[in-house]
């Protein structure tokens, strides 16, 4: 912004500020010249300056000049536009609050006392799989968390958003299911499969690394498919592995154990609509070994 109104802002200076006069000691006037003739010359020197200075200022910053005007135009169509976003995101929030929050208001009153849902839903971050459009939660139903491919990390990662979300809702809120919704064209196992043994330096690929085992396992059994079939098979592998983790956290696996806590898996396939739905049978799964196997029951396709 600086470099573009710099040529502009010398122009103006000088054309509006006074002649210059040069100091009383100055040598380049004859000292016989009278007053008026150094007055005279003086006018004429400050005149042929500044209409020099004056062209100098407003021949090259005229490309500039309008191309800042034409940034400015730019902004404020972007600001309209986003004006025009935020109108529509408005006029939906006065839709919900006069045909729902007004109509169930009792309900609404009830949820600022505070919350018992049932359900603990770990979702992706993608737009397209919102948990509550899809399956229909209602404010109070569900306690989420959503991070990129919807991923679990195991009890010895250390703090993470997502273990700090689950220590809430299983030890203060109580939940009766954890839910980890996987979904087909997920961005994060595409980038997961991706990647090669070692950790990325980014901080997608440090994050998706959490799957590793997901992905292994993939490589392993799925090593005959092509790649976009790997990742539709990791996508799901995925799921389970975070169910597993799951078992890591010591308050978790003792609230299945006692048949307190049921964890679930499901997978959503936005291409032709379908959601699967499968729970972990704690009995007959692996936690413990090297080598860990999930059993799963109460499998159903919901299409």
């Amino acid at each position: 912004m600086a470099s573009i109104l710099a040529p502009t802002s010398v122009s103006n200076n000088l054309s509006s500020s006074t002649p210059l006069i040069p100091p009383k000691t100055s040598t380049i006037f004859d000292s016989k010249l009278k007053f008026g003739e150094i007055g005279r010359i003086n006018l004429r020197l400050c005149t042929r300056t500044t209409l020099r200075l004056k062209m100098q200022g407003s021949r090259k910053p005229v490309g500039l000049t309008e191309e800042f005007a034409s940034d400015q135009g730019q902004g404020i169509v972007e600001a309209e536009n986003e004006s025009c976003s935020f109108d529509e995101l408005k006029d939906r929030f006065l839709s919900f609050k006069k045909h729902k929050y007004m109509d169930n208001l009792e309900y609404f009153q009830s949820l600022a006392k505070g919350q018992a849902p049932k359900f603990m839903v770990i979702a992706c971050a993608d737009s397209r799989v919102c948990p509550s459009h899809i399956l229909g939660f209602q404010p109070g139903e569900a306690f989420m968390v959503r991070n990129v491919a919807n991923l679990v990390p195991p009890y010895e990662g250390g703090p993470m958003e997502t273990n700090a979300a689950l220590e809430f809702a299983v030890n203060s809120l109580e939940v009766e299911n954890i839910l980890v919704i996987g979904h087909s064209c997920c961005g994060g196992i595409r980038a997961l499969m991706s990647m090669e043994d070692e950790v990325n330096s980014s901080f997608i690929g440090s994050w998706v690394f959490v799957g590793k085992d997901a992905r292994l396992s993939t490589k392993s059994s799925a090593s005959n498919l092509s790649f976009d079939q790997q990742c539709r098979h990791c996508e799901k592998e995925s799921v389970n592995c975070s169910l597993l983790n799951l078992l890591t956290y010591p308050w978790i696996e003792e609230r299945v154990k006692k048949g307190v806590l049921s964890i679930h898996g499901g997978y959503y396939n936005f291409v032709d609509c379908t959601f699967e739905k499968w729970t972990l049978d704690y009995e007959a799964s692996q936690v413990y070994e090297e080598h860990r196997r999930i059993a799963v029951k109460d499998r159903s396709y919901w299409c």
